[in-house]
């Protein structure tokens, strides 16, 4: 991941600055590259240790499972303990589980591991975003990187999914575990030179453990509910993580400190970047599922011939990462969101039409380009709804909240599109929601 693809916009900003905001969101995207470094191998990792269709679905689904659930914990605990402090110990769990994960002997040591990988993901997250915030104190500068650092997981998922196909064509599955560890081992290394200490604290916010229990469980059985409903017995783990959600919201209302206050979610510029990112993520992440299968299955493309079909879905996203730092400075993130939104919306329409016989060209071209430079758009700008006017008490929490959209997303929104219909049906299910979400955003936009 070339970190001149995610540096900042800013002519007059210190080295060391530039270079912490780089070594940032290299990890920031490292996290979501982990999240998809299996994807494509998957059926190869299958076949060498014997595994039916359900082994499948729930390793592929491990890492973000632990990953979503423990965000809102992974955020409070870096707003009490220190954005760096945080960041070190997610980076050595991360790192460690990565290094181990290509030695598995079989499928529970992986699937162990994975999850693992997923815990450290969700203390590095928002801590990163902490670690961000104290190194951009101005609030021009925050917003400008912020703008930057939403395209970030996006990029993750690009490069994980071209280079998945790749590696295990030409050397094996277990080398995708490469790149955390390196990438862990070196912010460890740069943090001390390049990253600000954590400042002193006079108050420490308080854990609300009986919430954290509660939300951790209640998203491990809902999502885990969902990534079920292929193969059945689905039904008691998706209503017991409900009723477990119901019972979080109802403490959170009651607790003196709770772990997520609610009137956190109050806002239409906040709720508007949620959900844009939630939508962004889920809508490539349905893509990105829905075309490895459609190339391999369909055309019968080798992996590594479908990582260079998304090439161009990739330069795409490169492009739209690059205009949208300069755009949200211009016209305002919430314009830009809705932009992103809407051009995805097309990109969707453009690939809606998806069956066994759409040839690549011209059927599926053009919907690759127009999503990933809508979501490149949505991405950025949601991140500057999502975290403006958070005090720095609270960055930590809206770390978590906003990773926490990223990371339900493929998991909720895919799952509800895949019962819509497979294929064609699946995608211009969501391009109506996008259409949708940007109309709100437009009308919220002119009353305001």
């Amino acid at each position: 991941m070339a970190t001149s693809a995610i540096a900042p916009t800013s002519t007059a900003r210190p080295p060391r600055t530039t270079a912490g905001f780089a070594l940032l969101g290299t990890v920031q995207a490292t996290l979501i590259f982990t999240l998809m470094a299996i994807s494509v191998p998957l059926p190869d990792i299958g076949r060498e240790f014997g595994l039916d269709h359900s082994d499948l679905v729930l390793l592929n689904a491990a890492y973000g499972l632990s990953f979503a659930a423990l965000l809102l914990l992974g955020g409070r605990l870096t707003d009490r303990y220190g954005g760096r402090r945080v960041l070190t110990g997610g980076l050595l769990l991360l790192g460690l589980a990565s290094a181990a994960a290509p030695l598995a002997p079989g499928f529970t040591a992986l699937l162990l591991l994975r999850f693992l990988q997923g815990v450290g993901a969700a203390l590095v997250a928002p801590a990163g975003m902490a670690v961000l915030r104290a190194l951009l104190p101005g609030a021009a500068e925050y917003g400008r990187a912020m703008a930057t650092w939403g395209g970030l997981s996006v990029l993750g998922a690009t490069t994980g999914n071209l280079a998945s196909g790749a590696v295990a064509d030409w050397l094996s599955w277990r080398w995708m575990f490469a790149v955390p560890v390196v990438v862990s081992a070196v912010t460890l290394v740069l943090a001390p030179r390049l990253l600000p200490a954590d400042p002193p604290r006079e108050r420490r916010p308080a854990l609300d453990l009986p919430g954290a229990v509660l939300a951790t469980a209640g998203t491990v059985l809902v999502s885990y509910g969902l990534v079920l409903t292929e193969t059945g017995g689905w039904v008691p783990p998706f209503a017991a993580g409900l009723l477990l959600l119901v019972a979080f919201v109802l403490r959170e209302r009651r607790a003196a400190e709770p772990l997520l206050p609610l009137g956190f979610l109050r806002g239409g510029r906040r709720l508007l970047g949620l959900g844009a990112t939630l939508l962004s993520a889920g809508g490539t992440a349905t893509v990105f599922l829905l075309m490895t299968l459609h190339l391999q299955q369909d055309l019968a493309w080798t992996p590594l011939a479908t990582s260079g079909a998304f090439l161009p879905y990739a330069a795409a996203l490169l492009a739209g990462g690059r205009l949208a730092g300069p755009l949200v400075g211009r016209f305002g993130p919430r314009t830009v969101t809705v932009a992103g939104l809407a051009t995805g919306a097309a990109g969707l329409l453009a690939l809606a039409g998806l069956d066994t016989h759409t040839a690549y060209l011209p059927g599926l071209l053009p919907g690759l380009l127009l999503l990933p430079f809508g979501a490149a758009l949505a991405f950025a700008g949601a991140a500057v709804l999502a975290t403006d006017g958070v005090p720095e008490a609270q960055i930590g929490l809206a770390g978590g909240v906003l990773n926490t959209a990223m990371e339900l997303g493929p998991t909720v929104l895919l799952t509800a599109l895949l019962t819509v219909g497979s294929g064609g049906a699946a995608l211009g299910a969501a391009a109506a929601l996008f259409a949708l979400t940007a109309l709100a955003g437009g009308l919220t936009a002119r009353r305001g």
